[in-house]
């Protein structure tokens, strides 16, 4: 059993940027790949980005690509997203989730509970 937290979010204008954190409990965090997603209202939860168990393997979607980067500290059991030139809509609760494989979205196997980011024109 893995649970998840994440913080990070937050108002930021257009242009700004924050850091997402996602902590994992239990002792196995570095057996799991990880993944970002996200929701906006009224839209179905969008893939953002992935990372491999040792953080080699890293992928963003194309909407976010040279903006986010997704990142790991597997002896702090901790995923990050790195949001640089945050636009309107990137609005959404993001969720962090863990993964026995490494996938570009669909189904994992352990979800947060999500974090608001607001990005104002």
């Amino acid at each position: 059993q893995v649970q998840l937290v994440e913080s990070g979010g937050g108002l930021v204008q257009a242009g700004g940027s924050l850091r997402l954190a996602c902590a994992a409990s239990g002792r196995t965090f570095s057996s799991y790949a990880m993944g970002w997603f996200r929701q906006a209202p009224g839209k179905e939860r969008e893939f953002v980005a992935a990372i491999s168990d040792s953080g080699g393997v890293t992928y963003v979607t194309d909407s976010v690509k040279g903006r986010f980067t997704i990142s790991r500290d597997n002896a702090k059991n901790t995923v990050y997203l790195q949001m640089n030139s945050l636009k309107p809509e990137d609005t959404a609760v993001y969720y962090c989730a863990a993964n026995w494989a490494f996938r570009l979205g669909g189904e994992y196997d352990y979800w947060g509970q999500g974090t608001q980011v607001t990005v104002s024109s």
